[in-house]
């Protein structure tokens, strides 16, 4: 019987965890950090291998999708709308992981004694950015920098510009349209031989966590992990729901084309290294690819719901360990100040 692609990496999964804990238990800290740091050469690889593709990825479908869309008002239109339910779904998030923490309260379970004042936290700050930098980080120097530094922000950009520009040429741009197509097409096939990786990277990435830390730092931090997941699964089976109802969307049928991609996310810990599945899993789904390869790559700079939900629940459960009340007024203030720099 021939296993498909998520049987193998939740084998991977399973396996990894297992040889992990074997390698812990029966080695010391040195050793067992020594031999996970080889397993975790396995998704080093496939992590490279998943980013050297993303940036032509992105470039291929965005260019197409924009410059089969022709009108510079329909994509204007098409953006709009799709940075608005961003920011919606981004707020929801938000108050997702600060109702959560605040419910199941799972930093009282852990009571941190409170350091002293002035003492050295070992964590250096970043210096902020200012609006000025913010935005002329989004314009590329160089489109060929932007692939090289995987810049997906910036190759979003150029993509824009350079699909807009190619719709409007008209028939000179077609031959050049169809081959993009053409290139999207090697980069798909190449995107199908690195997926081959995706279990040995999996088993890698768990048998390293796992030789390092062990099982019981899971099993310390297991009622933290479960509140967490606990809102990620009610903000997916939850508010994704009501938002594909209201929408008419089939959602039990889009959640079986995206479950592959979704556990390749999770297991990977990147985002990233879904793109490839996410796109042609919702062109089996029906999805319009111009719409796909437009919206999609923004999502990733611009779409990020899992972490801004694990900041207002992280920062209510450092508090909570900690013995600090946040008052209404202060989770309401920390929830602005997330939205505004998501």
């Amino acid at each position: 019987m021939k296993l498909n692609i998520t049987t193998k990496i939740v084998i991977g999964f399973v396996l990894g965890v297992i040889i992990g804990q074997i390698l812990h238990s029966s080695m010391d800290a040195e050793q067992a950090a020594s031999i996970a740091n080889k397993f975790q050469i396995l998704s080093k690889v496939f992590l490279k291998l998943i980013k050297m593709i993303v940036g032509p990825l992105v470039f291929c479908t965005l260019a197409v999708g924009v410059a089969k869309l022709g009108d510079f008002t329909v994509v204007g239109r098409i953006g709009i709308k799709t940075l608005l339910y961003f920011y919606f779904a981004t707020i929801l998030s938000l108050i997702v992981g600060l109702l959560v923490v605040n419910v199941t309260r799972p930093g009282e379970v852990q009571q941190w004694p409170r350091p002293a004042a002035g003492t050295d936290t070992g964590v250096t700050g970043k210096s902020m950015k200012t609006v000025e930098d913010f935005i002329l980080h989004i314009f590329p120097d160089s489109f060929f920098k932007a692939l090289s530094e995987n810049e997906i922000l910036q190759i979003v950009v150029f993509s824009l510009f350079f699909g807009i520009a190619l719709g409007a040429v008209g028939e000179h741009g077609k031959k050049l349209i169809k081959a993009i197509e053409s290139l999207s097409e090697v980069v798909f096939k190449i995107v199908g031989y690195v997926m081959q990786l995706a279990p040995f990277a999996v088993l890698g990435a768990m048998t390293g966590v796992v030789a390092m830390k062990g099982l019981e730092i899971l099993i310390s931090y297991a009622y933290l992990m479960v509140c967490f997941f606990g809102g990620l699964l009610f903000f997916i089976f939850g508010v994704l729901w009501a938002i594909c109802l209201v929408m008419k969307i089939p959602y039990l049928k889009l959640l079986a084309h995206v479950k592959d991609s979704m556990i390749l996310t999770f297991s990977t810990a990147s985002s990233e290294a879904s793109l490839p599945q996410q796109i042609t899993a919702l062109e089996k789904f029906g999805c319009s690819q111009r719409i796909i390869g437009f919206v999609l790559p923004l999502g990733y700079s611009f779409n990020l719901d899992g972490s801004m939900m694990y900041m207002t629940f992280a920062t209510g459960f450092i508090a909570q360990a900690y013995g600090i009340p946040l008052s209404i007024e202060q989770q309401i203030a920390m929830l602005l100040t997330l939205m505004i720099t998501s």
